[in-house]
């Protein structure tokens, strides 16, 4: 295969909503560049992309499938990527390394959910877009009605530039008001005539073409000039204007295809070629670590990977984009991230699974080499002297969270394994096992994200798991002050063990200073804090420590073996087992034994103290409170807020953002098990959400006597 250079190298993503025809498209381009000589179906199971199984089973896109055509001697990078927002990952990873985004609308049902997510990650990423208007040949297209709620959603940015004749059963003819040509396809499609406009089409192609010619005029001062004095630009001039325009988002052109009967695709590749920016037209992306690079093929050698794949026979799979330089096979890198070395010994471009071999990729180029030792997405591979990391890919925050757990115990080592491939795979996937929930939690974009996983469990590696909800990370604390002092003695023959230890805990704030006076037995009795030590606790709160001790009735040297036995019951809550938090400790009396006095003594007696004073602190359940942002249509804003009241809710404000109602709440993370399934449901799909932890808050009375009772019930089975 021929080595393209920089400038004759176009990377482009296609997007779009689930069941618009992208794998389709892109069988079609790979036709249309020699790359295949037939054109697989989605039916069949016999496409390029949407080659895993688990995609052929579901019908849809589960991965994003990397793959190249060749037109007019440029060479097209295609990233297919899913229509699905479960399976996002794919999308904003491929948006990151293809700056055009050809977003695919199936012209028969028009708008869809996944269309609408696609449009918010493409302009996270800030790609260039151009609307692709599919399916022009079912009976149920409507391009029209399809422009006018594109416009209604996007915004006049949307500009057409090409049209069809007729939709339906009778489509073959796509005017082309850029061309100012009419493109008519045989019931094959394939190569086209190229005629005149008819007079029937003239009326509405020239009103259109001007409109463009407007459009491509306001998107560079020049070009308005030459346009007021000639009152026409050229088809040169109006693609620059396109292109500027483009390259700010403020247009965003409306192509016509059937992909599936090859009609209008030709066309596409070729506006694509002239439109979309060559890789070193493109700002490089931000730079964390080391010099700056230019995308240039006479710079030293720098690769980012942006996906790892797990291949059957083959092991993993290492995509990357050449960010600098040339990548040659033999060549050793670096990877930044680990500072290990990688030798690159086989170089490939592909096609979906079909890989073909290649000596050089450029700066610019996509393509994936196998068996690198570790090395994985998100990481930077440079030559030594460069020392790069390229910013990593930010992923969207999870959404749907479960416990997993092997049905068999001894598969339990097997869950772990698969799930660290599966993550490397799907970077959407969040894997952390909580020590003190004593659960494995998967959390991931979806409930249908999550139920992918499982049938990988199922299928490909035979291990029965579970499902389970997760348990909520409760934490416990006190609300008023309470006395404990226990004595431990036990006497076994030899040494025996001796520790009395006496205690004040109270609820501790955040800048609050200690006591020195407290009514103990009806009386006033005054106490003095000789040092103190604050412990920040691992799972968020404080315990501060108080040592209070008057002539010597405890050594010193047993005072931290008396905070460790606190510890240890801070770890494990006597409500509900979880961790307690903000609580001030003031040890101020105690007894020892001069020969039977030891650290297990204090320890277990300021265990036992502390679970006496715990009990008599008026203790509470607190429960993490998530902020909440939802954004939804108008005219089901009604419908989420009643959900959102009935999941304890504070709706903190409401407003209208990205063409959106907005909602901002406060909820409870117990409410929130299987959201994004529930607003999904009751959105049609569009509802989106994000959440992220504000604090920790007591838990209603109601709620509480609810957990105290399932507790009791969950300790009674054990």
């Amino acid at each position: 295969m021929k080595v393209y250079k920089t400038d004759e190298i176009r990377n482009i993503t296609l997007i779009g909503n689930a069941g618009s025809g992208k794998t389709t498209l892109a069988e079609a381009m790979l036709f249309e560049g020699g790359v295949i000589n037939r054109r697989g179906d989605v039916g069949s199971k016999n496409t390029v992309s949407d080659y895993h199984l688990i995609e052929q089973e579901y019908g849809n896109s589960v991965f994003s499938s990397l793959m190249y055509t060749e037109v007019n001697g440029k060479k097209i990078n295609i990233l297919d990527t899913p229509g699905m927002d479960d399976f996002c990952g794919g999308v904003v990873a491929s948006l990151q390394v293809a700056p055009l985004a050809l977003m695919v609308i199936d012209a028969s049902t028009g708008i869809g959910a996944g269309t609408e997510s696609a449009f918010r990650h493409a302009e996270l990423a800030n790609n260039k877009l151009i609307f692709v208007l599919n399916h022009l040949d079912n009976e149920n297209a409507n391009y029209d009605q399809d422009v006018e709620n594109l416009k209604g959603k996007f915004g006049n940015k949307v500009t057409i530039v090409q049209y069809p004749v007729e939709t339906g059963i009778g489509f073959n003819s796509i005017v082309d008001v850029l061309k100012m040509k009419m493109y008519k396809y045989g019931p094959d499609g394939g190569k086209p005539q190229v005629l005149d406009i008819p007079e029937s089409e003239k009326e509405r192609s020239d009103k259109l073409h001007n409109e463009l010619v407007e459009m491509a005029a306001e998107n560079e001062e020049s070009l308005m000039e030459l346009f007021f004095e000639q009152g026409e630009l050229s088809e040169e001039d109006m693609r620059r204007g396109i292109r500027t325009g483009m390259t700010k988002r403020d247009l965003f052109p409306v192509f016509c295809v059937s992909a599936k009967k090859n009609m209008g695709v030709g066309r596409l590749l070729e506006f694509v070629c002239n439109i979309a920016p060559a890789p070193y037209q493109v700002p490089m992306r931000e730079i964390l670590q080391g010099k700056p690079v230019v995308m240039s093929e006479s710079n030293p050698t720098s690769l980012f990977v942006f996906k790892t794949a797990i291949e059957p026979h083959v092991g993993e799979v290492t995509y990357f984009k050449v960010m600098s330089g040339k990548v040659t096979e033999g060549k050793d890198l670096y990877n930044t991230f680990n500072n290990g070395k990688e030798r690159i010994s086989q170089l490939f471009v592909t096609a979906g699974k079909s890989r073909t071999a290649v000596t050089e990729l450029v700066a610019g180029d996509i393509g994936c080499t196998v068996k690198l030792k570790d090395t994985k997405f998100n990481q930077t591979l440079c030559e030594k002297e460069l020392d790069l990391k390229f910013a990593p890919i930010k992923f969207p925050d999870p959404k749907f969270r479960v416990a997993i757990s092997a049905v068999a115990e001894t598969d339990d080592e097997k869950v772990g394994e698969v799930l660290h491939k599966m993550k490397d795979e799907d970077p959407t996937y969040i894997v952390n096992y909580f020590k003190e929930l004593k659960q494995l939690i998967v959390e991931g974009q979806g409930e249908y994200h999550l139920n992918t996983l499982k049938w990988y469990f199922d299928h490909i590696h035979k291990i029965d798991i579970e499902f389970k909800a997760p348990k909520i990370p409760y934490r416990e604390t006190i609300t008023k002050f309470a006395l404990g002092d226990y004595r431990h003695k036990k006497q076994s023959g030899g040494s025996g063990q001796f520790g009395e230890v006496h205690m004040i805990i109270e609820p501790y704030e955040e800048g609050s200073l200690p006591k020195n006076m407290f009514i103990m037995n009806g009386k006033e009795q005054k106490i003095s804090v000789r040092d103190t030590q604050e412990n920040v606790l691992p799972w968020g709160g404080k315990l501060v420590y108080h040592n209070c001790i008057v002539g010597g009735s405890i050594d010193l040297r047993f005072l931290p073996a008396i905070l460790k036995g606190i510890m240890e019951k801070m770890e494990e809550g006597p409500l509900t087992g979880s961790y307690a938090r903000d609580i001030r400790v003031y040890i101020y009396d105690g007894k020892m034994h001069p020969v039977d006095s030891n650290e297990i003594s204090f320890r277990l007696a300021g265990r036992n103290a502390f679970s006496i004073a715990f009990r008599d602190a008026g203790a509470k359940i607190l429960e993490p409170i998530y902020d909440l942002d939802v954004w939804v249509q108008g005219d089901r804003m009604g419908d989420v807020m009643s959900d959102l009241q009935g999941r304890r809710a504070l709706i903190m404000g409401m407003g209208s953002e990205r063409g959106y109602e907005k909602i901002t709440a406060r909820v409870p993370l117990k409410e929130m098990n299987k959201y994004s399934t529930s607003l999904s449901s009751l959105t049609g799909g569009r509802g989106v959400f994000n959440m992220k932890f504000a604090n920790y808050e007591k838990v209603p009375q109601e709620v509480q006597e609810e957990l105290l009772t399932a507790y009791a019930a969950e300790e009674k089975e054990e």
